[in-house]
């Protein structure tokens, strides 16, 4: 079994990062991805536009070039996907890791196909594979998504959005103009402050003249095959429903970085223990790298802020210092 510098478990946007710079620096390495390339991007809807300009997604100064300011779904799809061809990276796709063991040399990482030995590893998997379920009855049931991709199959069906952030306003937007009766369903009492700046008014105009019913400061009680109940300052409501997009949010995998040894805080935020100046965790040769350091803060690292963390890892690794390191 060949030994490896580095393993990287995550092929996004900042685990493409981490194998350039891995490359450059003349380290051996693979990424390991569960999915196709980009694969959290990939199940983003189809029609999605970024918050972030198309300079900001770039990763090691290769320009990133769209139709508009704000690029979209697709470009950035059809952007990595070139990266990692034209770059040639050692990227084994669909290949999931099932565990990371500490060796007295490095890790042993299991995958779902392989066994490999690596001095180093990269923890850069996101946060977009588990949903914050209602925990609700009825969750479980065929017409319930935690995902949203196309609003073609919602249409001239009664649906019920519930959340108030960029995803589950744009798919209420989207989905009430392909011909849906949408209702949506918000916790606190507005619509979210993060919401895209040019998306807001819009969907603030559609619930002032009533064309999407929204309800505030309500919560999901129950869902049923032909309704949904909610709890509102009013009292309980009814609404005949045929599908729910429960688009809540997501947040990471803690049971996996617990499993590795990764210290996480006490208190709501689920910090992940880490030295922001070698983004090395608690354990020695374990790093992390992109929107995962942040815990349930998913908010606050994005492809813009948390690319420059394969440069620090790889100096980190090489023992170069921190100077030498630009965003």
């Amino acid at each position: 079994m060949k030994q490896l510098d580095v393993i990287i478990v995550g092929g996004g946007p900042i685990g493409i990062a981490c194998g350039l710079e891995a490359k450059k620096k003349g380290l051996s390495y693979v990424i390991l991805e569960k999915g196709p390339i980009v694969n959290s991007l990939f199940h983003y809807p189809v029609n999605m536009q970024f918050f972030s300009s198309s300079e900001k997604l770039e990763i090691d100064g290769i320009p990133f070039i769209s139709k508009e300011a704000k690029p979209k779904r697709n470009e950035a799809l059809e952007y990595y996907r070139r990266i990692v061809t034209s770059n040639q990276l050692n990227i084994h796709l669909f290949e999931k890791v099932e565990d990371v063991e500490k060796t007295e040399d490095g890790f042993t990482v299991l995958s779902d196909k392989e066994t490999y030995s690596c001095s180093n590893v990269i923890i850069a998997t996101g946060f977009y594979d588990l949903p914050n379920r209602l925990d609700v009855p009825g969750e479980d049931l065929p017409k319930v998504s935690h995902y949203y991709n196309d609003p073609h199959f919602y249409a001239s069906q009664k649906l019920a959005v519930v959340g108030a952030s960029n995803s589950a306003i744009d798919a209420a937007l989207e989905c009430w103009r392909k011909g849906s009766e949408v209702s949506l369903i918000i916790r606190g009492p507005e619509v979210g402050q993060r919401v895209k700046y040019w998306v807001r008014p819009d969907i603030i105009n559609r619930i002032e003249e009533g064309s999407i019913k929204a309800y505030f400061n309500a919560t999901v009680r129950e869902i049923g095959q032909d309704e949904i109940l909610i709890d509102t300052p009013e009292g309980a409501v009814s609404l005949e429903n045929d599908f729910v997009l429960a688009l809540t949010g997501y947040r990471p995998n803690f049971a996996f970085l617990k499993k590795l040894g990764i210290v996480l805080s006490d208190d709501k935020k689920r910090l992940p223990q880490y030295n922001p100046e070698t983004m090395e965790t608690n354990v020695k040769g374990l790093y992390l790298a992109g929107v995962i350091c942040g815990g349930m803060e998913t908010h606050k690292w994005f492809i813009e802020n948390s690319r420059i963390h394969a440069k620090i890892i790889m100096n980190a690794i090489l023992h170069e210092s921190p100077e030498t390191v630009e965003a």
